[in-house]
């Protein structure tokens, strides 16, 4: 299964007003192992950034000057992408922005729920966590995952933060160290996955003579500490 999780930053919130994209950040997974293919790119919106939204990721319009527009990134982009399970917290703000770029350059272009199918994070978190805070870093918390890292957002730190989140929430594989995907990380990352038994042989191996009276004497000093009120004393006195 290839799966890649997805986030964006941008110059506010809202298409409506004319907000672009500036930055896109992508990490592969397949069959919840990373498989060390990124995507990240920066973008020139060719508009200013919003002062809200620059508290929020700190690319400034000086930055962003030299880089490239989305439609220089956009084959690029849809070529990582395309076929995937996308995994983004709030997807639809991610969504609307990324079909927002593509449209701006193809007004018939698809959208990206056609090229591919979409989890969100956030309604899966909502639905295991009630009545609780869902954002990012409150789940980073919630499932011990470490984010000192991330004193801004980026959309890459928040892809790959995303990653460990997601794992966790459906059952294991956390600290993969997405920051360094090679093949020591991979393997470690392996070493956290959960190990499935159904179906597996079981195997029952009868003590040794030595382990039975190696048994006995342990069970014999934890009944004299406890003044012979263990519970195997009480129902066998």
């Amino acid at each position: 299964m290839r799966q890649v999780v997805l986030d964006t930053e941008t110059t506010g919130l809202e298409t409506a007003k004319g907000h672009r994209i500036i930055e896109v950040g992508a990490v592969e997974l397949s069959n919840r192992r990373p498989t060390g293919r990124s995507f990240h790119e920066y973008v020139n919106p060719g508009r200013a950034v919003d002062p809200g939204a620059l508290e929020v990721h700190g690319l400034d319009n000086e930055f962003l000057a030299d880089k490239p527009p989305f439609g220089d990134i956009a084959d690029a982009l849809v070529a990582f992408l395309d076929g995937a399970e996308l995994i983004i917290h709030n997807a639809p703000f991610d969504l609307g922005f990324v079909n927002h770029e593509f449209r701006l350059l193809d007004a018939a272009a698809p959208a990206l729920e056609e090229r591919c199918t979409v989890l969100d994070t956030l309604v899966m978190a909502r639905e295991r966590h009630p009545g609780q805070r869902n954002s990012l870093d409150a789940l980073c918390k919630r499932y011990d995952i470490d984010n000192t890292g991330r004193s801004l957002h980026g959309a890459l730190l928040d892809a790959r933060i995303l990653a460990e989140v997601y794992l966790a929430m459906t059952g294991g594989q956390v600290a993969l160290i997405l920051a360094d995907e090679d093949d020591e990380a991979a393997d470690h990352a392996m070493a956290h996955r959960p190990v499935e038994h159904r179906g597996a042989p079981l195997v029952v191996r009868a003590p040794s003579d030595e382990e039975r009276r190696a048994h006995a004497a342990t069970l014999k000093k934890i009944d004299e500490a406890s003044d012979q009120k263990t519970l195997w004393s009480l129902r066998h006195g």
